[in-house]
């Protein structure tokens, strides 16, 4: 499959490659955007005390009246936001903008993204190597499937969950919570049980070393384990699991999504690596950036991917100034409105269709 194919009707536009982005924008950025930021790994840790402090306290709901299981709610909100910190935060770290690499960095990736399934093994691969370098183009396991695509089970899925002009609102809940752990869970097998490029169920298969792949295996277990050690914790009883665990899980993976599902599902597929045109900032209350470590700056994050990330509000700056109306930059709500105005698979580079094919719509950001 060659990406030349799918646009012989589209007009050819200049891409420029994210290396010249780097070279125009990194000398008008200070020296220290560029060094390691150990303060933000205080908040890692603080997080996963507050999950701690939560388990902890969901140990005891048994012994609440039943009229007052409501005020564990607000706790349960605050544990799921720990759970996209931490997501977001073990980012930030395993790009390498919080601490300089030490012989702790691997037990902190581990406990980082233990609440998100996600053996940091397999992260280091398919997020920092294939994604970044990929990014939106036909060797992204993070893109849109192409129409043409095999109808596999991943692929039917992500038409169910993600959200499009086509979704159903009860999957719409239910991808919300639940499309995290597909993307995992799909990723996951075609790298243990298969590793390599010809599996059809992801949008595009990604390969590791026999190395990695036996350490993934052990990620797993090791994952599988803590989350067992909680739920014994737990004593598995249906109400502390379902208000100390669940809940938590379910509103980290959801506010996670949230980001997610704007960062390039609305964008065009380059076959350049182009951030300005393949990938999306949006703009959220201060609050959520200050909580989240600017992660609505996507586009900035895909320029300098080991950036401190309290500068990437000064590299949108000097994009606007540098390449005025070129960036991909909206609303939250407004992209996601685009998100549930269009279709959620590639027909070519620019334009999206429906399961059936039967709708076309040309990316809302295409030049």
């Amino acid at each position: 499959m060659n990406l030349e194919n799918l646009s012989a009707t589209v007009d050819e536009q200049v891409l420029i490659p994210q290396s010249v982005y780097v070279k125009k924008l990194k000398p008008l950025l200070p020296p220290q955007a560029f060094e390691p930021d150990p303060n933000k790994l205080a908040i890692l840790f603080i997080n996963l005390a507050i999950l701690i402090l939560g388990w902890g306290i969901a140990a005891h709901l048994d012994r609440w009246p039943v009229y007052l299981l409501w005020l564990y709610l607000p706790l349960a909100l605050i544990m799921g936001n720990s759970i996209v910190i931490l997501l977001f935060s073990t980012h930030d770290f395993m790009h390498g903008s919080v601490i300089k690499k030490s012989r702790w960095s691997y037990l902190i990736s581990f406990l980082g993204l233990s609440m998100l399934l996600m053996p940091p093994t397999q992260w280091k691969t398919l997020h920092n190597l294939v994604h970044h370098n990929n990014t939106n183009s036909l060797d992204d396991p993070d893109r849109n499937y192409l129409y043409e695509q095999p109808e596999t089970w991943g692929k039917w899925i992500q038409n169910l969950f993600a959200p499009s002009v086509e979704i159903h609102p009860f999957w719409l809940v239910v991808g919300f919570t639940g499309s995290w752990t597909v993307h995992n869970f799909r990723n996951l097998t075609s790298v243990l049980f298969f590793n390599n490029k010809s599996v059809d169920y992801v949008p595009s298969a990604f390969t590791v070393s026999d190395k990695d792949r036996l350490i993934i295996a052990f990620e797993c277990l090791g994952i599988l384990g803590i989350h067992l050690s909680i739920l014994a914790y737990l004593g598995f009883n249906p109400l502390k699991v379902t208000l100390g665990y669940l809940l938590p899980i379910a509103i980290g993976h959801a506010g996670s999504m949230f980001y997610i599902y704007t960062n390039h599902l609305i964008c065009q597929m380059t076959s350049v690596n182009d951030p300005l045109i393949n990938s999306l900032s949006i703009r959220v209350p201060k609050i959520f950036d200050v909580l989240h470590f600017n992660f609505s700056y996507h586009t900035e994050h895909h320029i300098f991917p080991s950036l401190n990330s309290d500068y990437y509000p000064l590299v949108q700056e000097l994009i606007q100034i540098h390449y005025p109306n070129r960036m991909n930059l909206v609303d939250a709500g407004e992209a996601w409105q685009l998100l549930m105005k269009t279709p959620r698979h590639y027909k070519d580079e620019v334009t999206l269709t429906d399961s059936l094919g039967k709708l076309s719509v040309t990316c809302p950001f295409d030049r």
